[in-house]
């Protein structure tokens, strides 16, 4: 019988961005992924549909498997064969029992391979703005944990940490901290020492705080710091409040709903998140083919008879230029027809496909490529457009007297299918803005969140990209609280950006 191969992968502490390479690699091909607790959920989607997700995780008391039931869990799946991803927070050699797994695996004869990770041990005090060693501060630093043992005792050579000179960080450690910092003191060393706790570190729920060894346990008490956490004492930790820059981003600690479709969230998400928010994307429109093409592939062979033809979003220039690779044609078939772009990412689409643009209206709106075109009176337009699309466009063009011929190219759908996640998010009262990059993504939402109880959005901050989609907004009973200049994604992040200054 072939057996299988078992990956014990360190996912990191949190932040996406810091998971590796390879960790991503063996996710991406995984048969089975067996995760911890703190696995990013982000994480576990890399793996393939089909792949079968075994949670395993432990929270303080609180095991879904004790260790010994995962060990033979991991050897049970490396012989049935197939590739076996153990996703593991942080490092799995570091205070992750991956050393247990892995010979329990070797006694079994399972092949097996480890991928380090980012430790949270560092990575939590780096977002903190602590460096655990430091010339001036710290020659060591020493991991320790923090988790009591089954009697209720930490033993720890305490002395010698007392007296070792170095950074000392401690896992685990949130409900032991008054008995760390106990030890500690009893053993020599000076309650005036620099301490710092990190919670949720490298993440947007990210929280740190500053004190001494005396006092920590009571700041971290009274600031309610819950697990997890790393607790950093000596003197590295009083360069915290100096060189903090992870919660300093202007947009930190915001959560932020993004109701583009799955296949253009991630530019947004990725600006939003790298200015510090928690993005929580709710797709509220999803991108479906046309059940038939016939319509779009003659419009598309009869190109050159066109004046004209107005592209208004990125996904109707990649059906578009696919149906034309289906008939084996390309940009030549545009023949004298002139091409406009509504916004960069359109012109860029077109770009991509080898079509620069004859035309970028300065604003990305109906009445701005009308004064653009100039006269069309007489002339033929193709617009070639989502199905269902807005009438403004193509009522306006026709009323200056163009011939237009309207061509569906996808259809969008309102996607229902991350409601339970965005309703939680509500009901917890921590969502703190809600975007809409089009009219579509308005009717969407809201026919996604058809049956949820609207009371769950008052005091949502709602941010619009434009005026088109502020007036959807507006006629369904939404008042936008501010909308983008610039009516681009970059705008509307931007606008984001300026609301969130103003309320602070």
């Amino acid at each position: 019988m072939t057996k299988g191969k078992v990956y014990l992968v360190g996912g990191g502490p949190g932040d996406p961005g810091l998971l590796t390479i390879k960790g991503a690699e063996c996710l991406r091909k995984a048969d089975y992924v067996v995760y911890d607790a703190l696995s990013n959920p982000d994480f576990i989607n890399l793996a393939p549909e089909k792949s079968k997700k075994i949670y395993v995780g432990k929270r303080g008391a609180v095991h879904a498997m004790e260790q010994e039931d995962i060990n033979a869990l991991l050897v049970r799946l490396g012989k049935k064969g197939g590739t076996v991803v153990r996703l593991k927070g942080g490092d799995p050699f570091i205070f992750g029992r991956g050393g247990e797994e892995a010979r329990d695996l070797a006694s079994a004869k399972i092949p097996f391979e480890i991928v380090p990770g980012v430790s949270s041990a560092v990575a939590a005090p780096a977002y903190a703005g602590i460096p655990v060693t430091d010339r001036s501060f710290a020659p060591m630093v020493t991991f320790l944990t923090g988790h009591m043992q089954k009697d209720g005792e930490l033993k720890l050579p305490w002395d010698s940490l007392a007296s070792g000179g170095g950074t000392l960080v401690f896992l685990m450690g949130v409900s032991s901290l008054d008995v760390i910092s106990a030890k500690l003191m009893a053993a020599g060393l000076k309650g005036s020492t620099p301490a710092a706790i990190v919670s949720n570190g490298t993440t947007p729920r990210q929280r740190s705080l500053s004190g001494k060894l005396s006092n920590i346990a009571e700041l971290a008490r009274k600031a309610n710091i819950k697990a997890p956490a790393v607790t950093v004492v000596g003197g590295v930790a009083g360069l915290r409040e100096q060189l903090a820059w992870f919660e300093k981003r202007p947009l930190f600690g915001r959560k932020i709903v993004v109701t583009r479709s799955r296949e253009q969230a991630s530019a947004l998400a990725q600006k939003l998140s790298d200015l510090g928010a928690e993005v929580i994307v709710f797709p509220s429109i999803k991108i479906e083919p046309l059940k038939s093409f016939t319509a779009l592939d003659k419009e598309i062979k009869g190109l050159g008879g066109y004046n004209w033809v107005i592209f208004t979003s990125s996904n109707g220039v990649e059906v578009f230029f696919n149906r034309m690779k289906k008939l084996g044609l390309d940009a030549r078939r545009f023949g004298s027809a002139k091409v406009v772009a509504i916004g960069p990412a359109t012109a860029e689409a077109l770009r991509a496909r080898g079509v620069e643009a004859d035309l970028v209206p300065e604003k990305y709106i109906s009445e701005s490529i009308l004064k653009a075109l100039g006269k069309v009176k007489g002339q033929k337009i193709l617009l070639p457009r989502a199905a269902m699309a807005r009438d403004m466009l193509n009522a306006g063009l026709k009323k200056a007297g163009a011939l237009v011929t309207e061509v569906p190219t996808y259809n969008t759908l309102p996607d229902r299918g991350n409601l339970p996640e965005l309703r939680r998010h509500l009901e917890e009262g921590t969502v703190s803005l809600i975007t809409f990059t089009s009219s579509s993504t308005v009717t969407g939402f809201l026919e996604s969140f058809k049956g949820a109880d609207k009371k769950l959005l008052k005091g949502v901050a709602m941010g619009s990209i434009g005026p088109i989609t502020s007036g959807t907004m507006k006629s369904e009973g939404f008042k936008p609280d501010f909308e983008a200049k610039d009516y681009t994604i970059p705008g509307l992040v931007e606008a984001a950006q300026g609301y969130f200054r103003k309320n602070r």
